[in-house]
């Protein structure tokens, strides 16, 4: 019987998904007899500040959101923006028989659904409905097959957000006392922060090698073709026996590693050169052809992990970005749910799989038994499948009817889970090795590597990218001649080629995804927004692709290291994962755990208990570690030595550098560019910024008034200002504000004139009045310059007009219609190339916020670390896909509505009662009266709470 013809006997079904998209799918597969209404999210969490606790808690209570003194007992709170949506559901809810909670199927959907349950109180019957692809077949797969509540999956969550928000509770302040107010730590958001920084530490520490080697065309004699090339390349292996040294064998100090330089030739530049040119005339010869048979088996299909590695390396996709779109692919039926650690594919995946195997390459690529993927990463939460297209029929990406980048994320996931279930590639690598002796006398042997591939296999479908941009992909061959031992051949040319070892790689989204994953440091499913939120903090920005810390990570990486060591331990944290996990499966109890990791009941009480660090600070509990900070040095965990008694210092406006005590004769200081990578910061570049001019610049006395006049570099550019007389006053309603004026574009610190600030303080310029008396001024502001006359104003085309224009010019431009469109479109600032999903041509401009990337349909600014001159195509493009996931930004007025109504159905209770309460007309009358004045006052206060509301969304 179908879902629907059961519910008209059965009546009418609540079903509570988590997004709108997700409802409106579903709807269409459930027919008229059931209800289906989306929570958006989370309806209910713990409280964002003291302001939403109930006023029954005070305290640390009121302060953590959890009563750590009973038993960690979590105070949770109807979040402000979901009340109405939570009253919907009640009203509808009310008219329902049963309840369908169908939330995601991991630990994060079962909490919503409890939270649902929980805040909704159903008096109906109540189900769990699970399903991890939106299909026809699988919605009502779901409906026939409800489950319980799986309680111990809520408490896993509900210990994990408990855990998490004591540690970010206690720590952040901390951060805010010690290193800059409103920072944030967090479990696996400080650990991360603390890879990126130490990868720093590596970079900084780093010394180059140089060392050299040889490079032989050599040829056969023969003709050659395709299968058979006539000449080849080798590289220099050996020297009499003795390896030549490669990038390998050294190690970050830039020397041989310990024990290599007994074995290893370490060839300089007027050594190689002189092999090469005793090698010229040599006779050389096929020393050995090693051959062996070379296989591939296909990649397993895509988790979480895995997809948004791929879809960085291929795509570009950040990824935050790329669960976005993966979410909406889900939401809307093209693929399983996407928050997985399995690779297991079902038996309706393998077959459709196959059938399009047989399909679309034929039954040669088709392996005689499905190929099975059952590993998971440890400790794997969900039991769902690997991510693949959704339905017992895959659909290739034509069909679908997706565009850009939900069309390239689909076919990226259609063609790893086709690929999946295809034969090996098979071929033939082979070695050929080539000797001939120097006239000098040494012997000298080269080595070729090369592949063939006879049966393509599964790479037909897809090949995985990789990180190192220089590594050659698994489809990719290099075919040598067909040549035997002994075979004689000429040398066409040898030639030296130096060579200087690399610092190790900056992490990119992919690389520290998988960092995190090898080390089992936090789940799968949070690492998108985990480095979002190590991005929006500005730990971290980025330059390409790379994700390069600020100076601002390292001050707070430093104190968290030297306090609260074990916190930002990477054993201990994955330790925690596991003691989380223990307790998912039900083989530890949530209250002791907490308890032991809060309070630090005994040193040997678990894994929590060490939570304190190396430096005698073993107390092991949370809380005593924040209660004492008396022995952190704000100063010294913030400054960091850079050489030539140069230090580097993590100041509240910023990084700036300074040689010598403040006030000591000999000080220097100077400001250091915030989107400067640590690892570029040395002792040449400091001195360069200690040397440029700084500080105040005087640039002589202001005739009229004789005060002093001085320019200097703010934290918003430089600006001139003059100096007050001593004892003015600078507070208070006789507070006197000195004269100040930022420079022009053109104009710099290094070449300013007292006369330019003289000219510059004297703005706004009265330019005169037009015929009506209304007078006219000439005004530098945010935007540039401009005229303005009354609440008029209108732009001036260069900043130099503010000293010129007169009161006629200003009139003709009065006299012209106001230009409401956009001024006309400033050329680029540099093109990218095309984009590889609107193929439309990429530009950078200058926006009125800073420059910004454009394809004409999409804009996206310019993050910290990414400037016009260095920014990539490939970053271009990463940054519009990003603004492309997210969908168009939301109106922030929008909220406004409900609180007008609640406050005129307020004020029309109010008038109600006063009218009820009255009995003599008189009464009546002044309880009218008195209802008006509320009604004014409650207006007034909402226009105050409405101005003071968009004041502030314009800020952001």
């Amino acid at each position: 019987m179908s879902p629907t013809s059961e519910t008209a006997q059965g009546g009418r079904r609540l079903v509570i998904v988590e997004s709108p998209a997700k409802a409106k799918t579903i709807k269409g597969y459930l027919g008229p007899g059931f209800v289906v209404e989306a929570s958006v999210g989370h309806i209910r969490d713990l409280p964002n500040g003291a302001a939403e606790v109930p006023d029954k808690y005070t305290g640390e209570v009121r302060r953590l959101g959890v009563d750590v003194n009973h038993d960690f007992q979590p105070i949770y709170v109807v979040n402000a923006d979901k009340k109405a949506q939570v009253k919907k559901l009640k009203e509808l809810l009310a008219e329902s028989d049963e309840l369908y909670l169908a939330t995601d199927e991991d630990r994060e959907g079962e909490a919503i659904a409890w939270h649902l349950q929980e805040v909704l109180k159903p008096k109906v019957p109540v189900k769990r409905m699970v399903f991890h692809e939106i299909t026809k077949d699988a919605i009502r797969e779901a409906v026939a097959n409800p489950r319980e509540l799986n309680q111990r999956m809520v408490d896993a969550q509900e210990t994990r957000r408990i855990l998490d928000r004591l540690y970010g509770y206690e720590v952040s302040p901390v951060l805010w006392k010690k290193v800059m107010p409103r920072l944030s730590a967090g479990r696996v958001q400080s650990v991360a922060t603390r890879l990126v920084v130490e990868r720093e530490r590596e970079r900084i520490a780093f010394r180059s090698a140089e060392y050299w080697d040889l490079t032989g065309v050599f040829a056969t004699g023969r003709a050659g073709d395709v299968s058979d090339p006539s000449v080849f390349s080798a590289r220099l292996n050996t020297v009499d026996g003795k390896r030549v040294a490669q990038g390998r064998d050294f190690g970050p100090d830039g020397q041989l590693k310990g024990g290599s330089s007994a074995q290893v030739l370490h060839l300089d530049e007027a050594n190689a050169r002189a092999l090469a040119a005793a090698l010229r005339d040599a006779s050389f010869a096929v020393r050995s052809v090693e051959s062996k048979p070379y296989r591939r088996s296909p990649y397993a299909p895509f988790r979480t992990t895995t997809l948004q590695q791929e879809a960085s390396r291929k795509l570009g996709f950040g990824a935050k970005a790329t669960m976005q779109i993966a979410q909406k692919l889900y939401e809307n039926g093209f693929i399983t749910y996407m928050r997985t650690d399995s690779t297991t594919l079902s038996d309706t995946a393998v077959s459709a799989a196959r059938a399009q195997v047989t399909q679309l390459y034929g039954a040669d690529y088709l392996p005689d038994k499905p190929r099975v993927y059952a590993g998971k990463v440890k400790n794997a939460q969900e039991a769902h499948e690997a991510i693949r297209p959704s339905g017992d029929r895959f659909r290739t990406p034509a069909e679908t009817g997706l565009t850009g980048d939900q069309f390239r994320l689909y076919e990226l996931i259609w063609k790893r889970t086709v690929a999946s279930q295809m034969k090996d590639a098979v071929g033939n690598s082979v070695t050929v090795k080539i000797g001939g002796r120097a006239s000098d006398g040494r012997d000298a042997e080269f080595t070729a590597s090369g592949k063939t591939i006879t049966f393509h296999g599964f790479m037909k479908a897809y090949v995985e990218g990789a990180d190192d941009p220089n590594a050659e992909l698994d489809d990719r061959e290099r075919r040598l001649p067909q040549v035997a031992e002994g075979e004689a051949l000429t040398a066409e040319e040898i030639s030296a080629d130096g060579h200087a070892t690399k610092p190790p790689a900056r992490y990119t989204e992919a690389s520290l995804v998988k960092e995190l994953e090898e080390r089992e440091i936090g789940r799968p499913s949070t690492y998108a927004s985990i480095i979002g939120t190590i991005l929006d903090r500005g730990y971290v920005f980025k330059k390409g692709t790379a994700l390069v810390p600020s100076f601002l990570s390292f001050a707070v990486v430093n104190l968290l290291e030297k306090h609260f060591g074990r916190l930002v331990d990477y054993d201990f944290t994955a330790r925690m994962e596991d003691d989380l996990d223990r307790i998912a499966r039900g083989e530890a109890q949530a209250v002791p755990w907490l308890k032991r990791f809060y309070f630090g009941e005994g040193e040997q009480a678990g894994a929590a208990s060490e939570a304190g660090n190396g430096d005698g600070d073993h107390l092991g509990g949370l809380k005593e570690l924040v209660t004492d900070l008396g022995a952190i040095d704000a100063r010294e965990i913030s400054s960091f030595p850079v050489g030539k008694d140069i230090v580097l210092r993590v100041g509240r406006y910023g990084p700036y550098i300074e040689r010598g005590e403040k006030d000591a004769e000999g000080h220097q200081r100077a400001d250091v560019p915030a989107d400067l990578a640590p690892d570029e910061l040395t002792v040449e570049y400091a001195e360069e910024l200690l040397a440029k001019p700084s500080g105040d610049f005087e640039l002589g006395a202001d005739p009229a008034t004789g005060r002093t006049i001085v320019a200097k570099d703010g934290r918003y550019g430089p600006y001139v200002t003059e100096v007050l007389p001593e004892g003015t006053p600078k507070t208070g309603k006789n507070a006197v504000k000195p004269r100040t004026a930022s420079l022009f574009k053109s104009m710099s610190l290094d070449t300013v004139t007292l006369d330019d600030a003289l000219k510059l303080m004297s703005l706004p310029r009265v330019v005169g009045t037009d015929p009506e008396g209304v007078e006219i001024t000439a005004q530098n502001g945010r935007y540039g310059p401009y005229l303005k006359k009354g609440t008029d104003s209108r732009s001036l085309e260069t900043e130099e007009q503010l000293f010129t224009i007169t009161l006629d010019e200003a009139l003709a431009i009065y006299a012209q219609p106001k230009q409401r469109g956009r001024a006309a479109a400033k050329p680029p600032l540099k093109e990218l190339g095309a984009d590889p999903v609107s193929e439309r041509p990429v530009v950078v401009k200058d926006g009125r916020f800073g420059p910004y990337v454009t394809d004409g349909e999409t804009n996206a600014t310019l993050r910290t670390g990414d400037s016009v001159e260095s920014i990539t195509p490939e970053r271009g493009y990463e940054l519009l896909a990003e603004k492309r996931a997210k969908g168009p930004a939301k109106k922030k007025t929008a909220k406004k509505a409900p609180a007008k109504k609640t406050a005129a159905k307020k004020t029309a209770a109010k008038k109600t009662a006063a009218k009820k309460a009255t009995a003599t007309k008189t009464a009546a009358k002044t309880a009218a009266k008195k209802t008006a004045a509320k009604k004014t006052a409650a207006k007034k206060t909402a226009a105050k709470k409405t101005a003071s509301a968009n004041a502030s969304s314009g800020d952001e």
